[in-house]
């Protein structure tokens, strides 16, 4: 059977882990249409930003 030749640090068996404690995103409201959209995002489906339109709305 393989066995580790070395003791594997606890700095890098953290490192591993610690991509599982990474969750799904948090999605807002959108002020403008209350379609979900990611925070600090331009809505995709009006396509405001801050109160403001900065791209076309998506079809």
């Amino acid at each position: 059977m393989a066995v580790p030749k070395k003791k594997k640090s606890s700095s890098r068996r953290d490192m591993r882990r610690s991509h599982d404690a990474i969750s799904a995103t948090n999605s807002n409201e959108c002020p403008n249409c209350g379609e979900p959209k990611l925070p600090h995002h331009v809505c995709g489906s009006c396509g405001y930003y801050k109160g403001r339109e900065v791209a076309e709305a998506a079809a």
